[in-house]
């Protein structure tokens, strides 16, 4: 008795290396310059019962290049990436895989953030923010009369 086995037209076994990616759908290619992936902002979110704190990755960055807004529960973080593309006399690039141009992240928090006691520190390539919570309003009932 032979083995048989069915045969699946989407399988990639048997592909060449060479073809792997021509399946896949293209993924963010930015500037027109190919080869450079979409760069996103990395975040971890941590909450206490006063605070919430953000620690956003962002390599690279200089601090005046970095911009943070609050709009109640939502906080939104852009950045300017600039690399340094100055070639020394007799120098060619033969592969540039580091990112240039803008970044941004925007995401919303559970409860508004009190954006005049929000603070925010950037160093060793890493933006910590730390966002109050508004105090809850209270609610009273009225009582009619």
């Amino acid at each position: 008795m032979s083995n048989m086995t069915r045969y699946d037209p989407f399988s990639m076994e048997g592909v060449p290396d060479l073809f792997q990616g021509l399946f896949r759908p293209l993924r963010g290619v930015i500037g027109g310059e190919e080869g450079q992936q979409a760069v996103s902002i990395r975040l971890d979110v941590t909450e206490s019962d006063s605070a919430y704190t953000v620690k956003a990755e962002l390599p690279g960055v200089d601090r005046k290049d970095i911009d943070v807004k609050i709009d109640g529960g939502q906080v939104s973080i852009a950045a300017k990436i600039e690399r340094d593309a100055e070639l020394k006399e007799g120098e060619r690039v033969i592969r540039r895989e580091r990112y240039a141009g803008s970044v941004s992240r925007s995401f919303t928090l559970a409860t508004d953030i009190d954006d005049a006691a929000a603070s925010a520190q950037y160093q060793d390539g890493v933006l910590t923010l730390t966002l109050p919570k508004k105090a809850a309003a209270s609610s009273r009932r009225l009582e009619i009369g």
